[in-house]
């Protein structure tokens, strides 16, 4: 007589796989149906390629909507991966019986739904667990599946103790009870086919419910009218960080590391898994000796034992572990979790799997470049004065334009700007799978889809700094046939930008993915090989028009609108004395020379023209001491008076320690100001001096005694001389206000 049976699992757990290994062939099915999305059954032959290693997952998209997408993810000791197996090598045909994805996928257009939607609201686990007395329901799972010795009828009692929770709880909601409805559709097709035996793998919550399957009218009511969509499959690499529910992933476990050792090491778990211990501490220079993994397993079993469990347990491990290797301390614990407990092993997938011409262009690049894939992060280093390295970088950057976040570039170690060396983080996620997916839009290389996106994205820039910085990119990543397009709509933008602040942002501000600027594209386009010669037309005209427009623009500013320009004037002071061009150099310092002699112009903005005028020599201390004289008169305001010695000081007083005359000027200035307009000044003068470093505030606070300490010599000697002759000093003491500093 024809029948099913059904073997409930636990999507992860080494002892429920081998279980249903054991019941598989105790039973020798002759059809097997598992939990998983029909769309997937194409690629399903690929499990049992020589190539194959998992931890995998299958990847169902939406054809027209890649970004719509569910991951299903398996390892080795995963029920179904054991059952797929097992199938495969038996010959049998094995199918997927879950409502599929062109089904789901259409109903839900804006989230997927994914593999996790599997568990009920309410956890079966946890509720089992603490029926049973354990407070922790992974714990409970361990000791009573997955260090299960004895093959009694495990799959018997899960269905029995299912049902009774099932009996207990509200009825599924219309989506769960579709996706039931849909296995047991399928069950039926089976059984009509001719199979005798129909083994049937699902999740634990839904066994109950495919059981009796009488009610088929009711089924096809429930599955009426559903939407459709046509949807594509294959297979991604995956992590174990990734099949751990810390990741955010619904049907995750705690320890797939862990789990893996138990699939692997049915005898002698503890004794192997304090072996690798040893090796993981020994590897970091800590202590880890045999002497340790001997004592560490003794402790684990002592505690097993106290504790009526049959073998140690992880709790049993890890407080073995903190106890003899760790002594008491946490942080070789944490090590031994990354490492060991949840692990971060990468599988494997054919080159046969269904792939995108984009990915397969990616995978050859990577071949030719020999890049290799990790899911640890890992640290690359380039120099782009040889021909590998340079393409290597030209490979990420153009992973970057197409949203595609391989690597990472590190701005701290990568030199400077300018220089010829790169330091990427590289770290291969199994997200960047559908992202390559999405990406396919715009071609079939590399090469041409990162142009493609570039110009799309910059024809919707919002703003001249955007443009530029897709232009960066552009540039750095070796797209010439992009250039002359995104030069034309440069030159446009810019020719019709009236904003002089966001033209002198554009010119300077440093692009989040490529770290580079404008200016430093052309400056250093030789080691990078980058045609900067298209740039300098565009830079011209953006340079002329900020010069032209500077002081209009630094004109009426209040104190953040001038904090703004004051950025904005030292980067573009900056960027030009990289480009070295003294046409340019010119023009800017006329500019600055309009702007530091305008009527009005807020004293941070003035102050800091005249210092970038006397640092590269377009006046003399003179005219400087001059300058600040005018500004810190009696008839300036002294909040603006403040606010122009901040501009002329802030974050360099080595002007102020060896300029005698800019000295005195100062100290007078300070020393005459009236005690109530003194207090409210100090905070404005005393942010300027914090910009100091602590060595030069040092050497100020010691000059500053030493003029005090003159100003009080000369003071007496004029009150306690009865022959002073006022007339004579009045003609002295200027020269000896400049000899002392005063």
């Amino acid at each position: 007589m024809a029948t099913h049976h059904i073997f409930g699992i636990r999507h992860h757990g080494p002892g429920s796989a081998r279980s249903l290994r054991l019941a598989l062939e105790a039973l020798q099915p002759d059809a097997i149906l598992i939990e998983g999305p029909p769309d997937a059954e194409p690629v399903l032959p690929l499990v049992a390629h020589t190539t194959m290693q998992p931890p995998v997952a299958l990847l169902v998209y939406a054809a027209e909507r890649p970004r719509d997408a569910v991951f299903y993810p398996f390892a080795t000791f995963s029920p179904e991966w054991q059952a797929i197996s097992y199938g495969l090598e038996q010959g049998l045909p094995v199918r997927f019986c879950d409502l599929p994805q062109w089904h789901q996928l259409a109903q839900v257009e804006t989230e997927a739904a994914d593999e996790s939607s599997t568990a009920p609201s309410a956890d079966p686990l946890a509720l089992l667990s603490e029926a049973a007395g354990f407070s922790d329901r992974e714990r409970w799972w361990e000791q009573m599946v997955e260090q299960r010795r004895e093959r009694g009828d495990l799959f018997a009692a899960i269905l029995e103790a299912m049902a009774a929770i099932r009996a207990e709880s509200p009825s599924p909601d219309p989506h769960e009870a579709r996706r039931e409805a849909w296995m047991r559709q399928t069950i039926r097709a089976a059984l009509a086919e001719g199979y005798q035996r129909v083994a049937v793998v699902c999740g634990a919550w839904h066994a109950p419910a495919l059981v009796d399957l009488k009610d088929k009218k009711g089924d096809t009511a429930l599955l009426k009218g559903l939407p459709k969509i046509k949807t594509q499959a294959t297979w991604a690499p995956w992590t174990y960080s990734r099949l751990a529910y810390t990741s955010g992933y619904g049907a995750g476990i705690e320890s797939p590391g862990w789990y893996e050792h138990l699939w692997h090491n049915h005898e002698h778990v503890a004794s192997r898994w304090m072996a690798r211990v040893g090796r993981l501490l020994r590897a970091q220079d800590l202590d880890g000796s045999s002497a340790h993994a001997i004592e560490a397993v003794r402790l684990a079993e002592s505690l097993a034992a106290l504790r009526g469990r049959p073998l140690p347990g992880l709790p049993e491990m890890n407080e073995a572990c903190r106890a003899v290797f760790c002594f008491g301390s946490d942080l070789p614990m944490q090590l031994i979790h990354s490492e060991l407990i949840v692990g971060e092993r990468m599988g494997a997938v054919p080159e046969e799997a269904p792939s995108v011409p984009l990915q397969q262009d990616l995978q050859r690049e990577q071949r030719r470049l020999r890049m290799k894939v990790s899911a640890t992060e890992e640290k690359l280093e380039l120099d782009l004065r040889k021909d590998t390295d340079r393409e290597r970088s030209h490979l990420l950057r153009r992973l970057s334009l197409l949203g595609i976040g391989w690597g990472e570039l590190d701005k701290e170690k990568s030199g400077g700007t300018g220089t010829f060396r790169e330091t990427w983080r590289l770290q291969w996620r199994p997200e960047l799978h559908v992202a390559l997916i999405e990406a396919a839009i715009w071609g079939n290389t590399l090469r041409d889809a990162a142009g493609n996106r570039a110009l799309e994205t910059a024809l919707h820039a919002p703003e001249l700094p955007d443009l530029v910085a897709v232009l960066n990119q552009v540039l750095l990543a070796d797209l010439p046939e992009a250039v002359p397009p995104l030069m034309d709509l440069l030159q446009e933008r810019s020719a019709r930008t009236s904003d002089v602040a966001q033209l002198m942002d554009a010119l300077v501000r440093e692009d989040r993915i490529t770290r580079t600027s404008l200016v430093a594209s052309m400056r250093y386009g030789g080691v990078r090989q980058t045609d900067s010669a298209a740039l300098a037309h565009v830079v011209d005209g953006m340079v002329a028009r900020i010069c032209i427009g500077l002081a209009a623009v630094c004109s009426s500013l209040n104190d953040d609108a001038a904090e703004a320009m004051f950025g904005r004037i030292i980067a573009v002071a900056a960027a030009l004395r990289l480009l070295q061009n003294t046409e340019h150099l010119a023009a800017w310092y006329q500019a600055l020379r309009r702007v530091a002699d305008m009527g009005g112009v807020h004293g941070l903005v003035g102050g800091r023209c005249c210092r970038l005028l006397l640092d590269a020599g377009e006046i003399d201390a003179s005219e400087a001491a001059r300058r600040v004289g005018h500004a810190l008169s009696q008839a300036a305001e002294p909040p603006q008076a403040a606010a122009w010695v901040e501009g002329l000081l802030r974050e360099s007083s080595a002007l102020l320690l060896h300029d005698d005359l800019l000295w005195g000027i100062l100290d007078t200035w300070v020393a005459e100001l009236p005690a109530d307009t003194f207090q409210p000044i100090l905070p404005l003068i005393r942010r300027t001096f914090a910009t100091f470093p602590p060595a030069e505030r040092r050497q100020l606070g010691e000059r500053a005694q030493r003029s005090s300490d003159a100003r009080y010599c000369i003071a007496t000697c004029v009150s306690t001389s009865p022959e002073f002759a006022s007339e004579r000093a009045d003609l002295v003491l200027p020269f000896l206000d400049r000899l002392l500093g005063l």
